[in-house]
């Protein structure tokens, strides 16, 4: 550190057109989080999900993997179709792939899903 180059990197992706592809969504999302994880190579630490059945939060879940370089997460408003994903990495594995592996295997489960941004944020740059 100290020479300019970024200790981590966040990729940032949000979807519209989300439909359930699963009546235990946020099981299903966690699983292909997981997955992927596991197919780049990257240790998973820990990993939750929770719905949100709308009486307190809108329709939806979140899901969170912890991975020993930071983590992976899902957000989604079911009801809307909206998903957001977040890959968070601080280590030597690139968060692009893992998320290129990730939008591959929403997209193909969940046809009318559609990027509408893709961001890649360095972080810890001194």
């Amino acid at each position: 550190m100290g020479d300019g180059t970024p200790t981590g990197s966040h990729v940032l992706i949000d979807y519209v057109g989300y439909v359930p592809p699963s009546e235990d969504e946020a099981q299903w999302v966690l699983a292909l989080l997981r997955k992927c994880i596991y197919d780049c190579g990257i240790r998973e630490v820990h990993a939750h999900a929770e719905t949100f059945d709308g009486e307190k939060s809108p329709p939806g879940f979140a899901a969170v993997v912890l991975i020993d370089e930071s983590h992976v997460t899902a957000h989604c408003y079911s009801e809307r179709g909206i998903l957001a994903i977040d890959v968070f990495t601080c280590g030597k594995h690139d968060p692009d792939i893992l998320a290129d592996s990730i939008h591959r295997a929403m997209v193909s489960s969940n046809p009318g899903l559609r990027a509408i941004s893709r961001e890649r944020v360095e972080r810890f740059k001194e």
